[in-house]
């Protein structure tokens, strides 16, 4: 926050306050018995509406609460950039539970990452564990299910961009990847050369009713610009994170429409590194789960 809008705020509710307080002073009534005849001014049906004072327990009610207010922001943060003289804050309070937590757990999950991912994902106790490190890292994208979603990889089947030893899956949660990373073609293929590929890609995994003209024309578009990264057979490459085009498991979906804007646009899908928030053991634990999830 700049020194303009802390100033700002720190004006704003300390001004608050003292203006509360003002209202306080000059509306409260004196003693009782000096009012007993001041009304309102209002009168229904003869009924006179008596200006009697707030009651005593109600009005230091009032000031009770604007003391505490004052109390509240000069302990805590509240004015500004002024944190409060005892230091809190909520990002401290998370770190220090974080601090807590790791201290109680960490020898668990040291221990467990003592032993192979292949042999941990047998292991009821540590798939419990991983299952809920993969519910709070992983599964706002890839699905309480695992089963994924348009762009974010199912984690349920045997399709793996960078492939599904235990050692790829543990980079991949560590490191993070660029899923789906390919660049827009139509500059240099034209409109024509998008729909020309497009045919020869949706061949690959054996669909029917293609342009078979267009499919031969496709395959040369194909051989000089995509055989590069997906193979020669369209198979993939699990070192350059380039799908298999020769199956019926699309990352974007694998309608004719979506095929052709991704040869014609590219795809650009990032999984973020998660070394610096699980660490090394705990990333080794979750791999075990994941591992589990295709892996009989």
């Amino acid at each position: 926050m700049t020194s303009f809008w802390s100033l700002y705020v720190i004006v704003l509710t300390v001004g608050s306050l003292l203006a509360i307080l003002w209202l306080l002073m000059v509306t409260r009534k004196g003693a009782a018995e000096e009012l007993e005849k001041e009304t309102t001014g209002h009168s229904f049906d003869g009924i006179e509406e008596y200006n009697n004072p707030l009651p005593r327990w109600w009005l230091w009610k009032f000031y009770l609460t604007l003391i505490f207010a004052a109390i509240y922001f000069i302990l805590y943060p509240g004015l500004g950039n002024f944190g409060g003289v005892l230091g809190w804050s909520s990002t401290g309070e998370h770190d220090e539970a974080v601090e807590a937590h790791n201290a109680k757990f960490d020898a668990l999950y040291t221990e467990l990452a003592k032993t192979s991912i292949p042999e941990l994902a047998k292991d009821a106790k540590a798939l419990e564990i991983g299952q809920r490190l993969y519910m709070n890292n992983c599964s706002v994208c890839h699905g309480a299910d695992a089963g994924g979603a348009i762009g974010f990889p199912n984690l349920t089947d045997n399709d793996w961009l960078y492939g599904d030893t235990p050692e790829a899956i543990k980079t991949t949660i560590l490191k993070g990847r660029a899923n789906g990373v390919m660049p827009g073609w139509l500059d240099s293929l034209g409109e024509k050369g998008v729909n020309e590929v497009s045919q020869f890609v949706m061949s690959l995994s054996g669909r029917t009713g293609l342009n078979e003209q267009m499919v031969k024309a496709g395959q040369g578009l194909y051989n000089t610009n995509c055989m590069a990264c997906h193979g020669p057979e369209g198979k993939g490459n699990t070192a350059l994170g380039a799908p298999n085009l020769t199956d019926t498991i699309w990352l974007f979906g694998g309608s004719p429409t979506v095929i052709k804007n991704t040869i014609r646009y590219g795809r650009n899908a990032i999984m973020p590194a998660h070394e610096d928030i699980l660490g090394e053991d705990k990333a080794h634990v979750l791999a075990a789960y994941v591992y589990s999830l295709s892996h009989e």
